[in-house]
């Protein structure tokens, strides 16, 4: 889908730049709240610069394959076919972030877990918690709101066997830093689905500036971490893989988010 297209919340146009290259990523990233005088200004400038990113070889063509076969149910479809930005509050108390987009799901919809299995558990939990004001999501324009919460993927593109390499990690890393530069100052507590977006979020943290303790604790389910003033906690993440073979159960997950609310303190819905 071409950025200024009229996808729902497309924030990107004709003249956002494109990183080309794992260089012209670090560059873009760092300058992109350049200039800004509001946080949802920063965000906005930031997330349309990780929407038409182009640094990684492999997963463009992956997303853009995708994009153009589609799924047999969804072939009636327009797909995004882009990075997914992050989305949510632009000052949260938590934070939510998983491993990629999936194929069908964010690759498709242009949301992170939406239109997916992961995101039918993760959504109804989130919601359960109070985080969110539906317990579905399905499109970008379906009225979905997160409450106190902000959610992102550490790899913006959807990866092939749901698998990053490690160069295509640190390619994409510097739009990881540059959102949370912006959003950690309210965290009090963030939620790592899976043992990727664990161990980067780990490393961001640490590039960030928190004491992260060395060797780095490994991840688990229900695992936590006290990283200076935020609490980081483990989560299984919600694939079908885990679901559909009780390794992780809506017990188990509303548990995690009954304990995000717990630290995270009071917080007013977003309307």
């Amino acid at each position: 889908m071409p950025p200024g297209s009229g996808w729902p919340g497309d924030q990107a146009d004709g003249r956002t730049p494109v990183a080309h290259s794992p260089d012209d990523v670090l560059r873009l990233a760092a300058a992109a709240a350049a200039a800004a005088t509001t946080q949802s200004e920063a965000l906005g400038r930031l997330n349309a610069r990780v929407s038409v990113c182009r640094a990684c070889p492999r997963l463009v063509a992956w997303r853009e394959q995708v994009a153009v076969e589609k799924r047999r149910s969804f072939a009636d479809e327009a797909y995004w076919g882009r990075p997914i930005p992050g989305w949510g509050d632009d000052a949260p108390r938590v934070l939510v972030v998983g491993l990629a987009p999936a194929a069908h799901g964010g690759n498709r919809t242009g949301r992170i877990f939406t239109g997916d299995r992961s995101g039918d558990w993760l959504f109804a939990a989130l919601h359960r918690a109070g985080l969110a004001s539906q317990a579905t999501s399905t499109y970008a324009d379906d009225g979905q709101r997160l409450h106190a919460t902000h959610m992102l993927a550490a790899v913006r593109c959807a990866p092939p066997d749901n698998a990053p390499t490690p160069a295509e990690r640190d390619t994409c890393a510097p739009w990881l830093d540059a959102e949370l530069a912006l959003v950690l100052p309210d965290v009090r507590v963030a939620v790592a689905l899976g043992g990727f977006a664990w161990q980067s979020l780990l490393a961001a943290m640490n590039r960030a500036g928190l004491t992260v303790p060395r060797p780095r604790p490994t991840f688990g389910h229900a695992v936590e971490l006290l990283l200076d003033d935020l609490l980081l906690i483990g989560c299984f993440h919600p694939s079908q893989q885990n679901t559909f073979t009780g390794r992780l159960t809506e017990a188990m997950l509303d548990a995690v988010f009954a304990r995000v609310v717990s630290h995270a303190g009071p917080f007013t819905p977003t309307l």
